[in-house]
């Protein structure tokens, strides 16, 4: 996936997500960076990086600035989540979809609610 096809999937399913107010996106060379803004708190958000070179992806939930929640892919760990009830842990999961991120995402921000 190169990056304009990582940005417009991303852009695609965060609309399907009517709890963020405002997302910010800025690529440069082969990197994505965005904040989703959640409506109504300015000290929530899920970061977003993207790399197209190492294939890098990890999305965050944060909260006062802490990771509440996250799924990531790197070449040391491979694919691992974060879960709500220690987002410390690094547990190893399949491979995953920006559309499968995003929908799991929702799960955890409806039970958050």
């Amino acid at each position: 996936m190169n990056v304009h096809q990582f940005v417009d999937e991303l852009l695609q399913e965060l609309a399907t997500v009517d709890r963020f107010a405002q997302i910010a996106v800025q690529t440069e060379g082969p990197t994505v960076r965005a904040n989703a803004y959640l409506s109504g708190r300015i000290d929530s958000f899920l970061r977003i990086y993207f790399n197209e070179v190492t294939g890098t992806i990890a999305f965050a939930l944060i909260e006062q600035r802490q990771r509440l929640w996250g799924i990531d892919f790197d070449n040391r760990r491979g694919w691992h989540k974060h879960p709500v009830q220690d987002p410390t842990q690094h547990i190893k999961t399949d491979p995953m979809s920006v559309r499968e991120i995003i929908g799991e995402l929702q799960v955890i921000l409806v039970q958050r609610s």
